[in-house]
């Protein structure tokens, strides 16, 4: 869906369709190089904390091609009709689906499978974003057509005649400006699940970030102290035999026990010993490096829902040194490294230049019963390129087909000049079909992998 960056600004003929796809590739590796891995972490942790501690086994690997092959299938089907629609709603509902076939596997209810407080989280910024694409986009059209009394910009393109110097400076900033935040956001989905496959084919290498200096080594140490001090009025027995297994569970039913804080304490404590005997990250022996971010990742997870939930009654102070204690782990296993943002960066420009015309037909033509003009393409990419970056800085993911194509049919909206209910049908078809067909395809694709692997 890289596409729906350079759709405006090559309809209108504001720049060479080859230049165009070259000039968004461009900014789209620099979005993608700038980003946080917030957006990209944010969607793994969707994903049920066991699998995600057997990332390199049977199971591990299941999950990884039930992701990829359902993500592929749906997106080249809506791809090779034409229509606009989500990637990032595919990847969200390919990860429910392995969630809740996992759980029903394993004999367990559906609905345990999956972080549902974050899938809703994640829902509402995939669901609300629309709205505010069509709502915004529409005003700010008015508001251009108010104080900008130019007929020329209120145009539609003329042959392949490029519009005037002015509006075309303007198509070539809001397409600057989606690409750049399209990279930074919905190029995450695919560092999140190129790292999970790195994690768990040579986790040596990219287990764990083994690049942190020393001076790292001593901040975890502190935060480690400082955690361990503030749960320790809070411990109400003994921790369990098997810490990990007790851990486990909690983050799976985020129902604390009596044994989850002291338990909680010994985890914290055996990872900062292990640390702390060889010196750096970069110095655990091979052996130990899987092991040890496993024992992160799910340090980190349980320190994750004791904030949020609340659940094991401590008070404000002791969650904060909590939250400082997991915000110092995920530096260690939170990490994208240099190559995979390029390797995400060039695959988002390779789909931009294969796939742009159908997208860019659908766009221009195929949303409102008239076709595209100057103010409508700039006020849709304006109000996409402003909501995909306040997504990005708070790490959720939304869908920059739907912000931009909703953005283009609010502009028509407001311009009286009528929707394509076909075009629109396909559109909702897509949005409402995306999430279930997603689930279901990779549900099974998972069960299926499971008695492959």
């Amino acid at each position: 869906d890289t596409a729906n960056a350079v759709a405006t600004v090559i309809y209108t003929h504001a720049l060479p369709p080859n230049v165009a796809v070259m000039w968004s590739g461009f900014w789209n590796f620099a979005g993608v190089a700038v980003s946080t891995g917030a957006v990209a972490f944010g969607i793994v942790s969707l994903l049920p904390v066991e699998l995600i501690l057997q990332v390199g086994s049977d199971a591990g690997f299941a999950m990884v091609f039930a992701l990829l092959i359902a993500a592929i299938i749906w997106n080249l089907a809506t791809w090779w009709l034409g229509i606009p629609a989500s990637s990032s709603h595919t990847m969200i509902g390919s990860i429910i689906g392995v969630g809740v076939a996992n759980a029903l596997l394993r004999g367990r209810d559906g609905t345990s499978g999956v972080d549902w407080g974050k899938a809703t989280e994640i829902g509402y910024s995939l669901l609300l974003s629309p709205v505010f694409g069509f709502a915004l986009a529409g005003m700010l059209y008015l508001v251009l057509r108010f104080l900008v009394r130019k007929p020329e910009l209120y145009a539609e393109p003329k042959g392949n005649r490029p519009p005037p110097l002015w509006i075309r400076a303007i198509l070539i900033f809001t397409c600057t400006g989606v690409s750049f935040f399209h990279g930074s956001n919905d190029g995450q989905k695919g560092m999140g699940l190129i790292m999970l496959i790195l994690i768990g084919t040579v986790p040596t290498a990219y287990a764990l970030n083994r690049a942190m200096p020393e001076t790292h080594t001593l901040a975890y140490q502190q935060a480690t102290a400082g955690a361990v001090t503030a749960m320790q009025p809070f411990v109400k027995a003994a921790a369990a035999a098997d810490v990990r297994a007790d851990l486990t569970d909690y983050v799976r039913t985020r129902k604390a026990t009596d044994t989850t804080v002291a338990s909680f304490q010994k985890l914290a404590l055996d990872i900062s010993d292990q640390v702390a005997r060889h010196g750096t990250l970069g110095k655990l022996p091979a052996d130990a490096v899987q092991n040890v971010r496993n024992d992160m990742y799910l340090a980190s997870e349980t320190a994750r829902f004791m904030v949020k939930t609340h659940g094991t009654g401590m008070d404000a102070g002791s969650e904060a040194k909590i939250e400082a204690y997991r915000k110092v782990l995920d530096q260690s296993t939170k990490f994208i490294p240099t190559w995979v943002k390029i390797a995400v960066a060039v695959a988002l420009g390779l789909g931009t230049m294969v796939g742009w015309k159908r997208i860019v037909v659908t766009v221009g033509e195929k949303i409102g019963k008239t076709h595209l003009t100057y103010a409508q393409g700039a006020s849709a990419e304006i109000v996409a390129m402003a909501t995909i970056g306040a997504a990005d800085g708070l790490g959720l993911p939304v869908s920059t087909t739907h912000v931009l194509s909703s953005g283009v049919a609010g502009t028509m909206a407001a311009n009286k000049s009528g929707l394509q209910i076909a075009t629109l049908r396909n559109l909702l078809m897509a949005w409402v079909l995306t999430l279930p067909v997603a689930i279901l395809l990779s549900a099974v694709l998972y069960a299926l992998f499971r008695q492959i692997f």
